[in-house]
């Protein structure tokens, strides 16, 4: 069992691992360029979805990660945290400028065609993938709603609507958590099989975190989602 001062020293360097993001007000390139639209580089270290929403507030509405991010299970602690905060821009509506990296044709697979897509794709097919990805993106492809005990995903990367509904207690007390990443070891072997089996937990940097956004704005027409 790892010790106490283990599990802070992994926690930290979780935390330390944040992507660093260039941040503007505006999507249009054009008005990006004007004085006073772009805000800088900030390194994103607190959880994704209070970083994004707190830079949603503040009127960001554009943000280029600036380190490639990788998508293959050996990914690093950065590359998952990069793409949790992709997650979450994408679901508040954020443009997203980013440059993908895939070397084990995992990215074929579709896992992370519900975010907002990359500028460029390397490795593999990329030229087509990309073009794909591009080509199929719609805002809420994979999202969870929460309901008076029960969790439902609604699932669309793949084509046709996956509907899954979570009412079981174990899997629904994990959800805060996943959000952010679990250590895979921590997880409860119920709840890693049933969500790894749906496709809905990446794993990543030995920890899994949940790949479904929260709706935050009904899209229209609704029936798309």
């Amino acid at each position: 069992m790892p010790s106490r001062s283990a599990e802070r020293t992994d926690a930290a360097a979780w935390q330390a691992a944040g992507p660093e993001a260039e941040l503007w007000l505006d999507y249009d390139p054009a008005v990006r360029e004007l004085p006073g639209i772009g805000l800088g580089r900030r390194t994103l270290t607190g959880p994704a979805g209070e970083e994004i929403t707190e830079l949603h507030r503040a009127g960001v509405r554009c943000l280029r990660l600036t380190e490639p991010v990788r998508l293959c299970a050996d990914a690093p602690a950065a590359s998952a945290r990069a793409l949790m905060l992709l997650r979450e821009a994408t679901g508040q509506g954020l443009a997203a400028l980013w440059h993908a990296v895939c070397t084990d044709g995992c990215v074929e697979q579709r896992r992370f065609h519900h975010l907002y897509p990359p500028e460029e794709l390397t490795g593999g097919a990329a030229a087509e993938v990309a073009a794909d990805w591009r080509a199929s993106y719609f805002p809420s492809k994979c999202v969870y709603r929460r309901g008076p005990g029960f969790v439902e995903v609604r699932d669309r990367r793949f084509g046709t609507l996956e509907l899954f509904t979570v009412d079981e207690p174990g899997h629904l007390a994990q959800l805060d958590a996943l959000a952010d990443g679990v250590e895979v070891g921590l997880l409860p072997e119920a709840v890693h099989r049933d969500f790894a089996e749906a496709g809905l937990i990446a794993e990543q940097a030995g920890r899994a975190w949940f790949l479904p956004m929260r709706v935050r704005r009904w899209p229209f027409p609704s029936l798309t989602v």
